[in-house]
């Protein structure tokens, strides 16, 4: 491993902002120190002036290749790490899949079958309990002795992988005795599938019917019943992919009792709303994810949540579906329409874009995108920051650039973009993972089989 040393940039962590050169050897960050005050030499150097150094992006939130109505995540371990890395993530956490009747052992190990071998960047896995019982309740010190830390279970879709009240309370007193931490998908599905029914049954097909069904207040309830049943168990909480203001309020109104409940959104939320899934000739299919996009309205109280930590991460929940002969499965019925949404190459863009808008200070932006994902999953200071031991997962960010967020540029494995003809100033140029230079100046150098798998602690916020 040669020895690498980016010069003349300013250095952004959750932290500090200075200027200051950054020394890479084997692997790992060695030193910062001031310009001009070190005589260091090295086979490699970047000149960042006028640039961002910063650590790469922690996607906490991805599905590759997850099956889900009757198809496939059309991202690969292999195309989603790329796309990942052109986008300035260099850390995924992705989700194994127990499947009903089936250990969370199976899942686990089908899951490293995916991914082993074939990832660009580095990922950790959570484990998804869709079966809760004697045996998988037993199962989960073992997962977490090795290194998977974080089990989703879900409140939505019953007969797939819905858990009720009594299995949730199960698993997290499970997570409350181990260090584990329960991620929580959280609406009320068999509400919502009654309201699907009924809206069918009146002709109501489009996608914009998916948003209306998948009601605020029920994201808000199944939250709020989330919250106390953590509390019963003495649990810690993790709530996925918020997106209505009041499920926010619960949130929030737990964390001012001191309970230690966290929360995540997406740029979706942010950046999306219900207005995209009302665009016409079914178009609005390539927008439909669960929880649902919200009317804009929303979005104010999403950033205000960031700005006060009652949401303390940003992760993608990407899950890409391509709407030739993948979202097209719903037509003439939404509820058959793949939830996802493809946005692993974009986040760190969009959040960037939120910094020039004024919505986050630049601390901020690294904070939701890199340095508290890393704490809640047990990175830190491996990952999510740039500090003497960390890995060297550094991007230098041109943050004048402007470019087009556009299918026709993008790497994901996708035929759509959910922010087609988005224009963002800030762009990435150079990524290293681990020391390796993965992207440099719009040409990719990275390969398969680089990212390694991470085993991660617990929780760093308990």
């Amino acid at each position: 491993m040669t020895r690498t040393l980016i010069s003349g940039g300013l250095v952004v962590t959750a932290a500090d902002e200075l200027h200051a050169d950054v020394l890479i050897e084997n692997g790992v960050v060695v030193a910062l120190a001031l310009p001009g005050r070190h005589h260091w030499t090295a086979e490699r150097v970047f000149d960042a002036s006028g640039k961002y150094v910063v650590p790469g992006g922690v996607d906490a939130h991805t599905h590759m290749e997850l099956p889900f109505g009757g198809t496939f995540a059309s991202d690969t371990f292999e195309t989603g790490t790329r796309a990942a890395a052109w986008g300035g993530t260099t850390t995924i956490i992705d989700f194994a899949v127990q499947s009903k009747g089936a250990s969370l052992r199976a899942g686990l190990d089908a899951w490293h079958a995916k991914a082993g071998g074939r990832c660009a960047v580095d990922y950790g896995l959570h484990m998804i309990m869709s079966d809760v019982n004697e045996s998988t309740l037993r199962e989960m010190p073992g997962l977490i002795g090795e290194g998977v830390t974080s089990f989703k279970l879900f409140m939505a879709y019953p007969g797939v992988f819905y858990s009720d009240d009594g299995q949730i309370l199960r698993a997290m007193q499970q997570a409350a005795d181990t260090g584990g931490l329960v991620m929580m998908h959280a609406e009320n599905g068999p509400a919502i599938d009654v309201l699907v029914e009924q809206a069918l049954a009146r002709g109501e097909t489009d996608p914009r019917h998916h948003g209306e069904v998948r009601k605020a207040l029920l994201e808000a309830e199944a939250t709020h019943r989330a919250v106390q049943l953590a509390r019963v168990a003495g649990a810690p909480l993790y709530v996925v992919h918020v997106s209505a203001r009041e499920a926010l309020a619960e949130i929030a109104a737990a964390r001012d009792l001191g309970l230690p409940v966290f929360g995540e959104t997406c740029p979706q939320y942010l950046f999306l709303s219900t207005d995209n899934l009302a665009e016409p000739d079914f178009e609005g299919a390539k927008y439909v994810c669960s929880t649902p996009l919200r009317p804009k309205d929303h979005q104010a109280a999403l950033w205000r949540g960031l700005r006060t930590d009652d949401l303390q991460v940003v992760s993608t929940d990407h899950c890409p579906f391509c709407f030739k002969g993948q979202k097209e499965l719903g037509r003439g019925d939404f509820s058959k329409i793949p939830n996802g949404l493809p946005g692993v190459e974009n986040r760190m863009d969009l959040l960037h874009q939120a910094v020039v808008d004024g919505h986050l200070t630049r601390r901020r932006w690294i904070d939701i995108a890199c340095a508290a994902p890393a704490r809640m999953f047990g990175l830190y200071p491996r990952k999510g920051t740039l500090a003497p031991g960390a890995d060297a997962d550094v991007v230098i960010y041109d943050p004048h650039a402007t470019h087009t967020l556009s299918a026709a540029t993008h790497h994901m494995n996708v035929d759509y973009s959910a922010y087609e003809g988005r224009t963002v100033t800030g762009r990435v140029e150079t990524v290293l993972s681990r020391g390796e230079v993965v992207l440099d100046r719009g040409q990719y150098l990275g390969r398969p089989g680089h990212g390694a798998f991470l085993p991660r602690s617990t929780c760093q916020y308990l």
